[in-house]
């Protein structure tokens, strides 16, 4: 019986995982994420307009938090938390966010459209 439960869980993990990479890898222009590794969380590597960073300094962010800005207005905009990668010692030049692959199937394939809605939108704005 645990061998059973444990193979669900771990079938279940692995799908939400490739599911949410692969719709972050959907532009690669703009974001990028590499696998999973053993862990239940994925840190997308996000591409930041020059024009947004600017904008992030108005409102108080440093150019090495750009992404904390950029999560706060995901939050914000669209409902979606995820933790800036700039709070994880990320390479100078460098954006990220780190996300979890716990949610339902349905939150997932839901948060996926909501964050590249939301960075698509930043691009068109930015750019």
């Amino acid at each position: 019986k645990y061998r059973a439960e444990y193979n669900t869980i771990a079938t279940s993990l692995r799908k939400k995982a490739t599911m949410l990479q692969s719709a972050l890898n959907a532009n690669p222009s703009i974001m990028s994420c590499n696998p999973a590794e053993g862990a239940m969380y994925l840190f997308p590597r996000i591409y930041l307009p020059e024009k947004y960073i600017a904008h992030a300094a108005t409102r108080g962010y440093n150019r090495e938090a750009a992404d904390a800005c950029w999560a706060l207005e995901l939050l914000e905009t669209k409902g979606v938390l995820v933790v800036p990668g700039s709070g994880f010692g990320q390479n100078n030049g460098t954006y990220h966010f780190r996300t979890t692959i716990l949610p339902q199937e349905a939150d997932i394939q839901r948060c996926a459209k909501e964050i590249t809605e939301f960075h698509n939108g930043i691009h068109a704005k930015f750019n």
